[in-house]
């Protein structure tokens, strides 16, 4: 795990997790700029409160699965990031073509200074996952669906 977040507006709460270098660059800080070849991935559910303790929020309905991918040289129109994202537990691909990219890039531009990411990365004493485990496991527990990359 890289990071977790939380968004009022659409009452989400966001996992970060991400591949072996963005990792990697997560444990030693080096995330400004992420280095070439990262991967990060949000898997976001609906929040919930916990049916026995009302003060807790807890994961809902699993909403969908975002993903950026550091290329610069791929990817200079939008600050070297690419973006997918896959809505509900059937991974239905978002938009109807590669135009919702710019949906996503006139959000993450409001953070071009922190390389176009709302988060910052967890502190180094966290335990990290890596995105194959994630992947892998389908993230049963969690009520995520198993993505094939």
């Amino acid at each position: 795990m890289i990071g977790t977040s939380h968004r009022e507006d659409n009452q989400t709460l966001r996992v970060i997790v991400g591949n072996d270098a963005a990792v990697k660059a997560a444990r030693m800080g080096k995330t400004n700029p992420w280095p070439e070849g990262s991967i990060l991935a949000k898997l976001v559910w609906k929040d919930e409160i916990h049916p026995k303790w009302t003060k807790a929020t807890v994961p809902g309905e699993f909403v969908h699965a975002e993903f950026m991918i550091k290329d610069s040289a791929k990817y200079q129109e939008t600050g070297g990031w690419g973006f997918a994202r896959w809505i509900g537990m059937n991974q239905a691909p978002y938009g109807k073509d590669n135009t919702f990219i710019q949906e996503c890039q006139a959000c993450h531009v409001q953070v071009k200074d922190n390389d176009f990411r709302f988060y910052s990365s967890c502190a180094p004493t966290l335990a990290y996952v890596p995105l194959r485990f994630w992947m892998s496991s389908g993230c049963v527990c969690l009520n995520a669906p198993k993505l094939e990359i």
